[in-house]
């Protein structure tokens, strides 16, 4: 089940630039920037409320982040849902002939586990899924 909009995913050009420019806007500063070797990308994650953002710039030229920004530019990269159990939720999607990009888990931000539903099934939008780690991250 979704229990609640989880991120709001930001793909930046420049990840410092765009830390302070959001610092400054929201008035806050994010949780420790980190690299996910696996999505090749170095993200920050800034928490609104409940729902976060979280600031992705590619760390490889050949990351999907990177892509998008060629194609598309800077912009509002996926929405991430927050599940119970991911597994059963892919499980699910599956069997509704819903488009998975990932039908495995993957590790993602802060140790969450994530997977990625492709845009051709969500009206264009790239949706993750994401499930908490054990210390509710």
């Amino acid at each position: 089940m979704i229990t609640q909009i989880d991120h709001i995913g930001i793909a930046v050009k420049d990840l410092d630039k765009q830390i302070k420019i959001y610092s400054e806007m929201l008035g806050i500063t994010p949780g420790k920037t980190e690299i996910i070797e696996e999505q090749k990308v170095a993200v920050a994650m800034f928490s609104v409320g409940e729902i976060r953002i979280e600031l992705l710039q590619a760390t490889t030229d050949d990351s999907p982040v990177a892509k998008f920004i060629e194609k598309r530019g800077e912009g509002i990269h996926h929405i991430a849902y927050r599940v119970d159990d991911i597994d059963d939720r892919l499980r699910i999607l599956k069997e509704k002939n819903i488009v998975l990009i990932d039908e495995q888990p993957k590790i993602g931000a802060e140790g969450s586990l994530i997977a990625f539903i492709h845009p051709k099934s969500t009206a264009g939008v790239l949706t993750e899924l994401c499930q908490m780690n054990d210390k509710g991250v």
